[in-house]
């Protein structure tokens, strides 16, 4: 099948092939990316926590209380990378898999937005890393005091198992939070919103971003704010591309009218 503008139709049972066809050349990718990456899994660990690191006096440890908590940190932290290497072959397996069924205008439409997703997806990881991650551990660390008679010092001892699932949980959160305007603009694309329905909803956009960024963020006003801001700019983003969209749908379809041929018939 090349195409559905071809009208070939493909039987279920080969598109059952197709599809174990494709999961197997995705799984393979991940395998391969995990090997990869659990062999570099104490370098991609220590990228992790060279946030937290820059921020501590030299010589303070990340412990661990279970014998197996670092085995397991850093089988997570391999399958985290490799996600994110073999995202692309995973992206051009799913691609392969719906292309042949699209028409060659619905191709067109929807390959950027295959490429624009892992795009927004590393802005967001790069964001919490390099923006939110410095922010929120020196406001944490801002709690710990030292030691003297009669009291005793506060410190922070980070477990290993527990930092890096709030990393992990932070990462995902913002690169889907950051997905917004790939996903909108999408439901522009099809006709599902619309920039003027974008903007009248804006109010309760405000109030639901409010409400995501409280729930995926750490409990303080500062890391809220850093997801919270981002969205909303996305959101204006948002409306902007969805505007785009319907001014090349209206051009497209008056440029459409103009190739039909007329139906006056001029008096002889």
């Amino acid at each position: 099948m090349s195409g559905a503008e071809e009208d070939k139709k493909m039987p279920l049972l080969e598109h059952l092939v197709e599809l174990r066809t494709r999961l197997l050349y995705a799984a393979l990718g991940f395998f391969l990316a995990f090997i990869v990456c659990f062999y570099f899994a104490q370098h991609i660990l220590e990228f992790l926590q060279r946030p937290l690191a820059l921020l501590l006096p030299a010589g303070r440890p990340m412990i661990f209380t279970d014998l197996t908590e670092p085995f397991f940190t850093q089988l997570k932290v391999a399958a985290f990378g490799a996600l994110c290497v073999s995202f692309p072959i995973i992206a051009a397996q799913i691609w392969a898999f719906i292309a042949p069924g699209l028409y060659k205008h619905e191709k067109s439409a929807f390959l950027p937005f295959l490429i624009a997703t892992p795009i927004m997806f590393a802005v967001g990881m790069a964001f919490v890393y390099y923006v939110l991650m410095p922010m929120a551990w020196k406001f944490f660390l801002g709690f710990e005091t030292a030691g003297g008679e009669g009291k005793l010092a506060i410190e922070l001892l980070p477990k290993i198992g527990e930092y890096i699932n709030l990393i992990m949980k932070l990462i995902f959160a913002f690169g889907f939070c950051f997905e917004l305007p790939v996903l909108l603009t999408l439901l522009a694309k099809v006709g599902i919103v619309g920039s003027q329905g974008l903007r009248e909803k804006r109010r309760y956009a405000i109030v639901a971003i409010v409400v995501v960024a409280a729930v995926v963020t750490p409990p303080d006003a500062l890391s809220m704010m850093s997801l919270a801001v981002p969205m909303l700019l996305l959101y204006e983003v948002s409306i902007f591309m969805a505007k785009l969209v319907e001014k090349k749908r209206a051009e497209a379809e008056a440029k459409g009218e103009e190739d039909q041929p007329g139906t006056d018939v001029k008096p002889a």
